[in-house]
């Protein structure tokens, strides 16, 4: 009979650099818990379930005999058959923690650090504290982890000789294209396993266990580490080239665009970001890539993704709740439903229809289409939050509550971001090319015509006048109400359309 410990893996913990060490050191099992009730509690998108089933049953499969797979109702169910010690890498998710920490005053759990991530929480730590009263920023966390990991330097400076190529990673669609022109994704092939789990999540759904939210269809995101690799070569030595100058724009025939579609396998834990960062610096050095394409993929996985990941921890339990805008209206059937044929609105329509077949739209949809609408609509950013978690397959509490509640909604009136990413019909007129086959108009902004983003742009300003005045990127943008002479129009317009599809 094996001995020792035994290291309980959590779903988004399946790479080898969560359990390798574990299996040289020690002769106990691996477990890993499939609890039906989590889908139960809320409709999760039906790709996100597929996938983190597909992911964990694969794991399970290649561990073979050192994996103890139990499929159960609750958590605890799984865990009063583990005899002896446990070993636990630090969860993802505060209520994960919480649960982890109650066990642990019943029974022997070591609690390890977190991995999968470039900076570690201590070296966090460290570089927040040395601010000072200075306030946190991406930018030079992002400077700081090349410095400390030696990412795109020469010596003591960047490469090229800045740090962000942002400037030159903002050119609009490609004009007279369809689409941008690169090799599509380097797709996984479905399996016995993939098909175990799709008749699973039918039995469960027709015995009314649960229920989802999208479309099913083939599984799109690696769910294994050979899937991940494979993809993240693909990518590096297909797409990352054009990745840079078109990163910000959208085509909407093209819902890939250069984007790498990683962002789902490293939050499973399939791949570490620091394996990421090194192939495509090594890219760059090879001289099979340009610089603003590394630098920008780079800033996005070793800057974004990590500052995020350790605001979630570092803001505290109550930032999830921020909600210094006052927004209090319920999201919407239709766009819980992710019902893109509900508005008329080209952009909405087809980005909602994107999220409800694929349960994936890249960043600026996220950000300058769904959440841009949403924050002009004032809904609740909490219920915001949970619903982009439940309906993107790389949702996860760590990601979207300082993506949603900071970011992209504003709610705590500039920690996380200098200024609100809201605005009107002409960014997506310059930025996508939905506008020229839509039937608003993003010029007009009241009447039957007008755009329902340039119209909430200016609805969103009014209503928040007060709370914005004091920051000083908003002021150019707060004084154009001044210069409205339809604003009362506008205002009782937006009143009358309120959450309902446009």
């Amino acid at each position: 009979m094996p001995s020792g410990p035994i290291r309980w893996l959590f779903g988004d913990q399946l790479g080898p650099h969560f359990v390798d060490d574990f299996l040289d050191e020690h002769d106990g099992p691996v477990l890993l818990v499939e609890s039906r009730r989590v889908f139960a509690r809320r409709a999760f998108h039906r790709h996100k379930a597929h996938l983190v089933l597909s992911a964990m049953r694969h794991r399970a499969a290649e561990l073979g005999t050192r994996c103890r797979y139990t499929r159960v109702e609750r958590y605890r169910d799984a865990l009063a058959e583990a005899d002896g010690p446990l070993q636990v890498i630090q969860p993802t998710s505060r209520s994960a923690v919480g649960f982890v920490r109650t066990l642990a005053a019943e029974r022997d759990i070591e609690l390890l650090p977190a991995r999968g991530y470039v900076t570690t929480r201590e070296d966090f730590t460290t570089w927040a504290e040395s601010r000072g009263r200075r306030r946190l920023l991406m930018e030079d966390f992002y400077r700081d982890a090349r410095r400390r990991h030696g990412v795109l330097m020469e010596g003591d400076e960047p490469v090229g000789g800045r740090w962000n190529l942002d400037a030159e990673n903002r050119e609009p669609p490609a004009r007279g294209q369809e689409t941008l022109g690169v090799a599509e994704p380097s797709w996984p092939q479905e399996d016995d396993i993939d098909a175990e789990v799709r008749d699973d999540l039918d039995r469960w759904e027709r015995d009314g266990d649960v229920h989802f939210v999208g479309r099913d269809g083939p599984r799109l995101f690696a769910a294994t580490r050979a899937e991940a690799v494979a993809a993240l070569d693909h990518f590096v030595q297909h797409r990352l080239p054009a990745f840079g100058p078109h990163e910000d724009a959208v085509m909407r025939a093209d819902a890939w665009m250069a984007h790498s579609l990683l962002s789902a396998p490293m939050n499973l834990g399939l791949l570490d970001p620091l394996e990421v960062v090194e192939a495509a610096e090594q890219a760059y050095r090879r001289g099979e890539v340009p610089l603003q394409s590394a630098e920008g993929f780079i800033r996005q996985v070793m800057g974004w993704r990590d500052y995020v990941w350790h605001l979630y921890w570092h803001l505290g339990e109550d930032y999830r709740h921020a909600n210094r805008l006052s927004a209090h209206r319920h999201l919407p059937d239709w766009w819980r439903d992710l019902d893109g044929d509900a508005t008329d609105a080209a952009c909405l329509a087809d980005t909602l229809s994107d999220l409800r077949d694929h349960g994936w739209v890249h960043h600026i949809p996220r950000l300058m289409i769904l959440g841009n609408y949403a924050a002009q609509r004032g809904w609740r950013p909490d219920e915001l939050t949970d619903w982009y978690h439940r309906s993107f397959v790389d949702g996860y509490d760590w990601v979207m509550v300082p993506n949603v509640v900071g970011m992209s909604q504003h709610a705590d009136l500039g920690i996380v971001a200098t200024k609100p990413y809201v605005s009107g019909g002409a960014y997506i007129n310059t930025m996508t090319d939905y506008c020229g086959g839509c039937r608003f108009d993003p010029k007009l902004r009241v009447g039957d015509d007008a755009c329902p983003f340039t119209a909430g742009y200016w609805w969103y300003l009014s209503r928040n006048r007060v709370r914005l005045q004091g920051n000083s990127r908003m002021i150019r943008a707060l004084g154009g109400l001044d210069r409205l002479r339809d604003l009362d129009e506008l205002v009782a317009q937006e009143e009358r359309r309120g959450s309902g599809p446009p």
